[in-house]
């Protein structure tokens, strides 16, 4: 079972990694920013997942689906 502490830390992590790629000013479609969203993407359920198990709780947010439209 995934321990929610650690999950957070590798969120906020992955989170720094999102920054650092979408702040070189490459643009959305860098691979390095595409990798790091898949990353964040997925730490962010990995999290989610070990908070719903560990305390039975839930973010209060959800990831967006990509056939949303933003505008």
């Amino acid at each position: 079972m995934p321990n929610a502490r650690n999950e957070l830390s590798k969120f906020v992590a992955a989170l720094e990694r999102h920054y650092e790629a979408a702040s070189s000013g490459r643009g959305a479609d860098d691979p390095a920013v595409v990798a790091s969203y898949e990353h964040l993407k997925a730490a962010f359920l990995d999290y989610e997942e070990a908070l719903s198990d560990e305390f039975e709780e839930i973010l209060p947010m959800e990831l967006v689906e990509e056939d949303e439209d933003w505008s």
